[in-house]
């Protein structure tokens, strides 16, 4: 595919894509004017919105890290892909058929195609796992699953395997497609690196890699995967880590795929079926590599954000055994945090499909403060959280198979909100009989109650907590208050364009519509009764550019910017040469209320030659009242100020004229 017809086709596709509907698949976002929609920022932590999206010019801003874009840009930063991924990614969104990609360079290509190349390992080993599955040695995984009352339908749902008890099976079946060094980067595989005496190895050559140019040594077994360093070069000289053989990390396991929100298999999780003391973890997962950040991941989250959308609420559940009882069950906007800590990164995936869950943590185990951690996030992230409660000992899974889906269902519908149920926790903690016990339960609760950004909503908690617990409102509410005190909650400044003019500003976005009409295709509505398609940047850097109406103003650079860069590029957030013009070009443009005319724009030019004229009116006068003058200068700063005196009467006209033909 030519250069030509590659940009052809992203600036269609571009076109076709509507920013917000794109957004708002990341970032939940609200109206915040007439082409204006703002929300939290999803590439720094923030409790104020300083994210906001424009509608009619396709672009983002934020005020507080100044991140900034076209659509593709913030595809790229979210999923943290290649421009040429970006693209494909937002094609195969918009349901357009996708032409050949191109690279813009050789290490971007490089990038795309090991990530491509991981990706397509995964198909492979989740075929082969499938395959193990239905083959003799998979009886005991099929009769494990059997056991957790899966069925055959649900087990080709989530692709779920069987690595047989072999080291060797699935290293050789990928072979026969994949390189060495690309098996090792998989995550799938582990390796034990040899330190016999230099040039002796107790491996075959030829399915060996040389590691003499890396200091760092791999040692692996059944039970543990680590990385040492061996920093001390006498002794690599004298124990030279030899090539080893790679065999699978995953053995003797029931292998559940993890997937992002696209439905590629990019990681595993093995469920020993082994019952001896080698066995290793119960549970063991792949390692992060350059497809796969446990941070970032979900569970399940490719089949349940449909229905997290359409039912406009999930449900949030500990294990991957769980997540798929459930799941099949009948609740499809169920996802699970894979037993690892859930992270500020996986609250905002989730948050991208909706902002109310439901929660079934078993709050007695093990694992309780971990399931705290995890509520004070999603308290942070603002989620509207309630709390499922199921009898003691029962977890989803077990609570299903024994008690059915409907009693599973009327969990759900009795669910608690997650303050109410803290409360009530600590009723029955720290009953409140007398002054002691009613501190011990203001104590417990405050420190949940800090973690919540709306001061309204705090308040609220606040005065339901006092009537609870039998406590003086105004009490409740200064010990809240003492608690909160340290908390930081600065609002973000979004409009640094208080020196601005009126006229600077319609002037401003007049020279950044030429990027609009140029990404559109199209021209601003023309003026009832003329022939000519009205064109505002034309007009304005017309009469800026032949009478520098611009020097000395706060908006000095970023006018120059605009009217050097004309109509060059398509994204108005590339044009500005520094941060400051950038966020002042973002809040001139994220707060577009007038509509743009000729007359407006007549009108600014107008207002900012009158601005002009008296600026150079007082340095006239003022330059008049130097001592040392000679008669010649003082006759010419006279005749000057006639001129300037005249020019005020008439500012349409000044200077020669300004009127864009």
């Amino acid at each position: 595919m030519t250069s030509t017809s590659s940009d052809n086709f992203k600036e269609s596709l571009k076109q076709q894509a509507d920013i917000v509907r794109i957004i708002g698949d990341y970032v939940k976002l609200k109206k915040a004017g007439a082409q204006n929609f703002s929300g939290l920022c999803p590439f720094h932590p923030e409790k104020t919105p300083s994210f906001s999206v424009h509608a009619t010019r396709q672009f983002y801003h934020c005020f507080g890290c100044g991140e900034s874009g076209d659509v593709f840009a913030f595809v790229r930063k979210v999923e943290n892909i290649t421009f040429p991924e970006a693209v494909r990614l937002l094609a195969q969104k918009l349901g357009v058929p996708m032409p050949k990609v191109t690279f813009s360079s050789p290490a971007e290509a490089r990038d795309a195609q090991a990530r491509m190349a991981l990706l397509d390992v995964h198909v492979r080993a989740t075929a082969f796992f499938q395959e193990c599955l239905r083959r003799p040695e998979g009886a005991s995984a099929r009769e494990y699953l059997k056991g957790r009352g899966l069925d055959a339908e649900t087990i080709a749902r989530f692709r779920i395997g069987y690595a047989p008890d072999s080291g060797f099976l699935l290293r050789d079946a990928l072979r026969r497609e994949f390189d060495e060094e690309l098996l090792r980067e998989s995550g799938l595989f582990s390796w034990k690196e040899s330190t016999q005496p230099s040039g002796r190895s107790s491996q075959p050559k030829q399915v060996l890699r040389s590691a003499q140019d890396d200091n760092t040594v791999e040692t692996s077994d059944a039970n543990d995967d680590q990385r040492t360093t061996n920093s001390d070069p006498s002794q690599l000289m004298a124990r030279s880590p030899q090539p080893a053989a790679i065999y699978s990390k995953f053995r003797n396991r029931v292998m559940f795929p993890i997937c992002n929100d696209q439905g590629k298999v990019i990681a595993f999780t093995g469920r020993t079926l082994s019952t001896d003391d080698k066995a290793g973890p119960k549970y063991l997962n792949s390692p992060e590599t350059g497809i796969y950040s446990k941070s970032r991941a979900l569970f399940n989250i490719d089949n349940a954000k449909d229905a997290i959308r359409k039912l406009e609420y999930s449900i949030l559940v500990e294990g991957q055994m769980d997540c798929i009882s459930v799941y099949s069950a009948g609740f499809h906007n169920v996802i699970a945090s894979s037993g690892t800590a859930f992270t500020e990164l996986q609250a905002k995936l989730l948050g991208r499909f909706s902002k109310n869950v439901v929660v079934n943590f078993d709050p007695d185990t093990a694992g309780a403060r971990a399931t705290e951690r995890t509520l004070g996030l999603l308290v942070e992230e603002e989620f509207n959280i309630k709390i499922i409660t199921l009898d003691s000992g029962f977890d989803p899974d077990l609570f299903i198979r024994r008690k059915g889906k409907e009693a599973y269902g009327s969990a759900i519908k009795n669910s608690q909100k997650y303050f109410d149920y803290l409360i009530d926790q600590a009723r029955v903690q720290f009953p409140p009989r007398n002054a002691d016990s009613k501190i011990k339960a203001i104590n417990h609760l405050l420190p949940h109650i800090q973690r919540i950004p709306s001061r309204i909503v705090r308040d609220e908690l606040a005065l339901e907590i006092a009537q609870k617990l039998g406590i003086d409102s105004k009490v409740m509410r200064q010990e809240l208050k003492n608690v909160v005190t340290n908390r930081s909650a600065t609002q973000v400044k979004t409009t640094p364009d208080t020196q601005i003019t009126g006229a600077e500003r319609i002037l401003i976005r007049a020279l950044a519509s030429a990027t609009e009409m140029l990404a559109s295709g199209t021209r601003t509505t023309s003026r009832e009764g003329t022939d000519e398609e009205f064109d505002p940047a034309r007009q304005a850097q017309y009469a800026l550019q032949s009478e520098q109406l611009y020097e000395g103003l706060a908006s000095q650079s970023l006018l120059e910017a605009l009217i050097e860069a004309g109509s060059e590029t398509a994204d108005p957030m590339a044009l500005p040469k520094t941060e400051e013009d950038r966020r002042l070009l973002a809040s001139i443009l994220m707060h577009e209320e007038e509509e743009l005319t000729p007359e407006t724009v007549e009108g600014a030019v107008r207002g900012l030659r009158r601005s002009y004229l008296e600026r150079r009116q007082g340095e006239v006068q003022r330059a008049v009242e130097r001592p040392g003058l000679s008669m010649t200068e003082k006759h010419a700063l006279l005749q000057e100020k006639v001129r300037l005196k005249l020019a005020k009467r008439d500012p349409s006209g000044a200077e020669g004229g300004s009127k864009a033909s």
